[in-house]
């Protein structure tokens, strides 16, 4: 390793550099001028470019001159920073993994252009309307499909959907400029892209379905049936943790590698991709570089989603009460960690055989995962919009082992520690700041009902029917009771 290389030597990402980056750097060795982009994907964040955009990477090494190069866009004005970063570098980035063996860092070629929607939004539908537009791949978060948890319909009041029912030339949402774009194929004679979700959400593939068909029909019945009937929605389960890039990791970058990158991304080495074989454009050889391509996601996305998913809310939710900063700290204390694997053994019944998988492997392995002190990984991350990922990853898995007849402690321990960080102070009285599209409701309830579970528990876009477990609102309400009277350190002993 070339240790702490002086930020004035650093060589700065761009295509002309390649070829003088240090020798511990691999670097893109295809000709990326003769890649087209059949792929566009909304949403290039830092999961999008360790994930994605890494299995295409190692596609084009074995297949130069690939038609499956990425058009990364960008929707909202949060986006800017990406698109400086990479309009800059010749949509180049570093990705380092890191492990307790020591950081691999790799510049990452796949994306070829970066479109930033309120810049241009007809660029955005005019990348999509290509007939070279094979393929669309969405990292828009669990919040992004307008899809209400309680009822599972569409969100149609939602004001950006309006706004795009209004304004179908100039839309603002996901669901805008994809049915702008569809509709200009259909009209022009060309066939529809397959819609790929890569969301952490079960039945992705369904829930993106549902949801831009219902969008489609209210802006046209013809086009609505058109997507119907044409456009594919494979599922599909995502892994890899991949915290948010923080100014000591773009340090990091410049000192062991000598790159100054303005974006880097660092993430963990495990890296899972399950894909439904399902598209109505054409594909990748995905098998080629690793990807499972099935006819059934669902017990993998199970699997991952009701055992990483949920754990990562109980560890981010219990993390912030005591007072730590990052996940690997939460998980070197025994209690939390006893917790985490508590709640795995919880949900295991709940979960389908899963093909090729050895359950309690992958719980072990999850264990270390969590635990690698490399990623420093942050609990406000996995604490996040979590009014869209407590129905998703946590309210299932509770729904079927109330139906089993089986334990639901853990599970409710983790609602009643959502519902006391929604206090917005921690065990020592230091304020959280909670990241939630809906904090300003759910915190004014969390504060006004204190330890009394029901007002929360009857958020029915949340929650809906199952207040009626009285099962579930006991269990709910014993533990929400011990952690405002003893603390969340002393309700995981009681435990």
């Amino acid at each position: 390793m070339n240790s702490n290389i002086s930020t004035n030597s650093a060589i700065k990402l761009n295509q002309a550099s390649l070829s003088r980056l240090p020798n511990n750097v691999q670097i893109p060795k295809y000709d990326r001028t003769q890649i087209t982009n059949g792929i566009v994907h909304i949403g290039v964040g830092g999961f999008h470019r360790a994930h994605q955009a890494l299995y295409l990477d190692n596609y084009f090494h074995q297949n130069p001159g690939s038609e499956w190069g990425i058009c990364g866009v960008g929707l909202l004005e949060f986006d800017k920073r990406m698109r400086d970063a990479l309009q800059s570098q010749d949509c180049l980035y570093t990705l380092v993994e890191r492990s307790l063996e020591g950081d691999n860092a790799k510049v990452i070629g796949a994306i070829t252009k970066y479109l930033f929607a309120p810049d241009n939004r007809q660029a955005v539908i005019d990348a999509m309307a290509k007939p070279e537009c094979k393929i669309v791949t969405l990292t828009i978060t669990e919040g992004g499909y307008y899809y209400i948890e309680g009822s599972g319909e569409f969100d149609a009041n939602h004001p950006t959907i309006q706004y795009d029912l209004q304004h179908p030339d100039e839309p603002i949402g996901v669901y805008g400029f994809l049915t702008a774009a569809l509709d200009r194929r259909r009209q022009q004679g060309i066939a529809p892209f397959t819609v790929l979700s890569c969301d952490n959400l079960q039945g992705n593939g369904h829930i993106a379905q549902k949801m831009l068909t219902a969008f489609a029909q209210m802006r046209d019945s013809d086009l609505g049936n058109w997507i119907a009937e044409n456009v594919a929605f494979p599922n599909c389960m995502v892994d890899r943790i991949t915290p948010a890039t923080t100014p000591a990791d773009i340090k990091m970058v410049t000192e062991q590698f000598g790159i100054d990158d303005a974006f880097p991304v660092v993430a963990e080495p495990f890296l899972q991709w399950v894909v439904e074989d399902n598209f109505c454009a054409g594909r990748p050889n995905w098998e080629s570089v690793g990807v499972q391509m099935t006819n059934d996601v669902h017990p993998y996305e199970m699997m991952k989603i009701r055992l990483l998913n949920a754990s990562h809310l109980l560890i981010g939710y219990f993390g912030t009460l005591v007072g730590y900063t990052y996940v690997h700290e939460a998980m070197a204390d025994p209690l939390i960690r006893q917790a985490v694997d508590r709640l795995m053994d919880e949900v295991t019944p709940t979960l389908q055989p899963v093909p090729g998988i050895d359950l309690d492997n992958y719980k072990k392995t999850l264990i270390e995962r969590f635990a690698n002190p490399k990623i420093r990984d942050q609990l406000p991350r996995l604490c996040l919009n979590s009014s869209a990922k407590i129905p998703k990853f946590i309210l299932g898995s509770l729904r079927d082992a109330l139906q089993q007849g089986s334990s639901i402690d853990y599970m409710s321990l983790a609602i009643a520690a959502w519902f006391r960080y929604l206090n917005g102070k921690d065990d020592r009285g230091n304020s959280i700041p909670i990241d939630d599209p809906m904090a300003d409701t759910l915190t004014q309830i969390a504060i006004s009902s204190g330890s009394d579970p029901q007002p929360l528990l009857s958020v029915s876009e949340i929650f809906g029917d199952l207040p009626q477990s009285s099962r579930f609102v006991e269990a709910v309400s014993d533990r929400l009771r011990s952690l405002y009277e003893l603390g969340a350190k002393e309700t995981l002993t009681r435990f």
